[in-house]
């Protein structure tokens, strides 16, 4: 099916798909379900307790004998800043008495922790056959301790110039995360969204500039998605949408039903929910507050002051307040169990190349 199987091999899996790593999105249920039909099964690690990783690691590995992929952030903590947090709550002030919420309340504390010394730790207790981070990588020492686990290293760039960034410190493989991305942009020597460009032109232009293999991410639902990667010269894809009409995926009521409706057709990159620009179905806080608030404090941060606001209306089915992360494919994606949605995508790519 593939031209260059060699990153296969790196990673042991037997169909160049990979389940992008959602925080939130998924557990060790939709990692097992991918890996049993022969992709690479991830866990998001950036808002799970060290303890709680060991928990999801020890499932997976206590249902299927495959490589797993963990995943972590490489964002630097913020600065605290009074005065921008009072800002953001004031803006949000309105939102609170609608809902009967004191707007004086603490706001409450953010769970997307940074790779450091623990997490390292916890990676050569784990030994996982890959690591992936998001936001670049960590520091040089850590980075060369993940390494010498023998793990596979995997990072993502959203232009040429983080792709070979990527290159330079030994990753053995580049996620190229086009503009369609759902969910969070893995930027990082920018944080000026107008240097995010599309998939189809991103993916070729990395082939073309590094040495090391290529995983095409960004708006592939199906799989012409796939076979079109494959001809770009990308020796895998990263699906991430497409695995959340899964029934193994973790997403809540509200989130599922916006995905299920037109409206899932409406993305837009905003960071009025963590700080950082992220792709999401459109809903009333963003058109509220634009898209891209100057007013949102630094990654994690945002998500705090409007916690309370979800915790009020997602119980009663609304997704106001909420992020509700989708790429730009939705419309081809297909709700089946995770495994068959592997085989099927895998399949219909095999179809389109054969020809």
């Amino acid at each position: 099916m593939w031209a260059d199987d060699k990153l296969l091999t790196r990673l042991g899996i037997a169909l160049p798909i990979l389940q992008a790593p959602m925080a939130g999105a998924g557990d060790h249920r939709l990692a097992v379900a991918v890996a049993r039909a022969g992709g690479l099964g991830a866990l998001p690690c950036a808002m799970l307790t060290p303890d709680r990783i060991r928990e999801e690691v020890a499932a997976f590995r206590a249902r299927i004998d495959a490589p797993l992929n963990l995943n972590f952030f490489c964002h630097t903590a913020p600065v605290p800043d009074p005065a921008g947090l009072a800002a953001w709550q004031a803006r949000l002030a309105p939102y609170y008495r609608e809902m009967g919420i004191d707007p004086a309340l603490p706001v409450p504390p953010t769970s997307r922790a940074p790779f450091d010394t623990t997490l390292c730790a916890l990676v050569e207790e784990l030994r996982p056959e890959v690591v992936s981070f998001h936001f670049g990588l960590p520091m040089s020492d850590l980075l060369e301790r993940v390494m010498a686990t023998g793990a596979c290293v995997l990072s993502s760039a959203t232009t040429v110039s983080e792709a070979r960034w990527l290159a330079a410190r030994g990753v053995d493989a580049i996620i190229a995360q086009g503009l369609e991305a759902g969910g969070h942009r893995g930027m990082f020597l920018t944080d000026d969204t107008a240097t995010q460009i599309g998939t189809l032109s991103l993916v070729p232009q990395i082939v073309d500039a590094v040495r090391c293999p290529v995983i095409a991410a960004g708006g592939i639902g199906d799989g012409r998605g796939i076979a079109a990667a494959a001809m770009l010269g990308a020796s895998a894809v990263q699906i991430g949408t497409a695995y959340l009409y899964c029934p193994e995926a973790t997403i809540s009521p509200p989130h599922r039903k916006a995905l299920s409706e037109d409206a899932a057709q409406d993305t837009a990159l905003t960071n009025i929910f963590t700080g950082r620009p992220a792709r999401s179905v459109v809903n009333r806080v963003m058109r509220d507050l634009a898209y891209l608030s100057p007013t949102a404090p630094a990654f994690p941060l945002a998500g705090g002051a409007l916690a309370p606001l979800r915790a009020a209306t997602e119980p009663q089915g609304s997704g106001d307040f909420m992020p509700l992360w989708s790429g730009q494919s939705a419309g081809l994606c297909q709700p089946m169990a995770a495994a068959e949605l592997t085989r099927h995508l895998a399949e219909g790519a095999a179809a389109l190349l054969a020809r």
